[in-house]
């Protein structure tokens, strides 16, 4: 996605992980809650009763949980940890059963939270916890020795708690710093090319469904070899950081600035065709303003285009753009080129005259002829 989102205190973070937490509980806790239930001595029928249906039902959500989770409401896996404290309070009350192994049954629930909810959902299913336990052993062990039994066992379900969530929040912490390595370009800080190709096919996607506009820049910086030539490629790599700042400013939070390698830099951006326009206008803008380097501000050539209406595919998308890129290098250099129109933003083109592109100098891409939709409406190409 372009854009992301703010987690919310009770977000899910991994449904596979959560599923298989819940299937592991109840599939372990099944044959356990029978045993001391159903055949233990002391249970009334209704108390077995309860305990047979209570069986039936964790067996049938293991099933579930194992096999088939992307069937179960979303909202489920949010609301389960607090499903299972209350459950664990009623089988214990109903048991008679404030053992520790009883009480330890809270620590699933525990650790639910801590390792695939948010904050929010922590603290609620910690009090909880808290109150299901003080119920439990209040009831059954009485007020002077439930107290401390209760006391032991929420500083370990606290314990557990804490310990489970800093490692969760460092493994967080190293996956951003990954994710960041495999999708950053190292040198100057924008997406790579393989976050470009996984967005463009994301948002393409989107817009077709939405019926949206989405526009793709390329741009090239001009005369980038003779830059390091002349000045060397530590100046070579400050002019490309400068552009790449230039186009950080620009785009701010309307999309994605990329740099796909060497002088070539995208922009992917939820915008129609006279905003993408305006966005590259403001982008030679922004780069000419550079004062600090040898051999002055940065001059940009910049390719257009719009899905869906220059292209019917991701692929067209990046070829169109392309190709008005080209235009704008053919033209002189120097400027904005739009794919469709055929033309360069910054003088009015002689429609009457279609280049001989062998005769174009000093090139640094020579488009694939198959691919330049409409030669009659070409810009002008300066001999």
């Amino acid at each position: 996605m372009l854009f992301r989102t703010d987690r919310s205190g009770f977000e899910l973070r991994d449904l596979h992980g959560a599923s298989r937490a819940v299937a592991y509980l109840v599939l372990a806790a099944t044959p356990y809650v029978f045993v001391t239930g159903v055949l233990g001595s002391g249970m009334t029928i209704s108390g077995r009763a309860a305990v047979i249906a209570s069986v039936l039902f964790m067996a049938s959500l293991g099933v579930a949980s194992w096999f088939r989770p992307a069937e179960v409401p979303r909202s489920f896996w949010l609301i389960v940890p607090m499903l299972s404290t209350t459950l664990i309070t009623g089988l214990n009350i109903i048991t008679n059963d404030a053992s520790t192994g009883a009480q330890f049954f809270y620590l699933w629930p525990v650790l639910y939270v801590a390792n695939f909810l948010g904050r929010k959902a922590i603290y609620a299913n910690m009090l909880l916890v808290f109150a299901g336990d003080a119920a439990t052993v209040f009831t059954i062990l009485g007020p002077a020795r439930g107290l401390m039994d209760w006391v032991a066992t929420m500083l370990t379900m606290t314990m557990a708690m804490i310990v489970v969530s800093s490692l969760r929040k460092r493994n967080d912490q190293l996956r951003t710093v990954l994710e960041q390595q495999a999708n950053a370009d190292a040198l100057t800080g924008l997406a790579n090319r393989r976050w470009f190709t996984e967005s463009l096919a994301l948002e393409t996607a989107q817009a077709l469904s939405a019926g949206g506009s989405l526009a793709l820049l390329t741009v090239d910086l001009d005369y980038f070899k003779t830059i390091n030539d002349t000045y060397g490629h530590t100046e070579g790599d400050r002019v490309l950081q400068a552009v790449a700042a230039s186009m950080r400013t620009v785009t701010g939070d309307r999309g994605i600035a990329a740099r796909l390698g060497g002088d070539e830099f995208v922009m992917l951006l939820r915008l129609d065709r006279p905003s993408a326009v305006a966005v590259a206008q403001e982008l030679r803008a922004e780069a000419a303003s550079v004062r600090d380097l040898p051999g002055g501000a940065p001059s940009l050539s910049i390719g257009v285009a719009v899905f869906p209406e220059d292209a019917a595919t991701a692929a067209e998308l990046v070829a169109a753009s392309d190709t008005a890129l080209y235009d704008a290098k053919a033209s002189g250099r120097g400027r904005v080129a739009v794919a469709g129109r055929r033309r360069d933003l910054d003088r009015v083109p002689d429609l009457d005259r279609v280049p001989d592109l062998d005769r174009v100098p000093d090139l640094d891409r020579v488009p694939d002829l198959d691919r330049v939709p409409d030669l009659t409406v070409l810009s002008e190409l300066r001999p």
